[in-house]
């Protein structure tokens, strides 16, 4: 199946300084930057239970770690959606 795309119709842009920049991309600057913020405000040590071991970690390196993985599959779902 093709997808027919209008050359007249881009993606939304905004300028910023001088440049032409996609709200997309300035959506994700501002959900890294809360996300950031957030593992940067949440500094505790937690427990974790790792089905046998149970581990102390602090919470910014949990949140760091599942930051991680979500984006890593995101990307993995994303560029196989695209090759569809």
């Amino acid at each position: 199946m093709s997808k027919n795309f209008d050359s007249s119709h881009g993606p939304s842009t905004l300028t910023v300084k001088g440049r032409d920049v996609r709200l997309r991309t300035i959506g994700f600057v501002l959900l890294v930057a809360l996300a950031i913020w957030f593992i940067a405000a949440n500094t505790g040590s937690v427990t974790i239970r790792l089905w046998i071991p149970t581990v102390t970690l602090p919470l910014w390196s949990v949140l760091t770690v599942t930051l991680v993985v979500g984006v890593v599959l995101g990307l993995l779902i994303a560029r196989r959606r695209a090759r569809r």
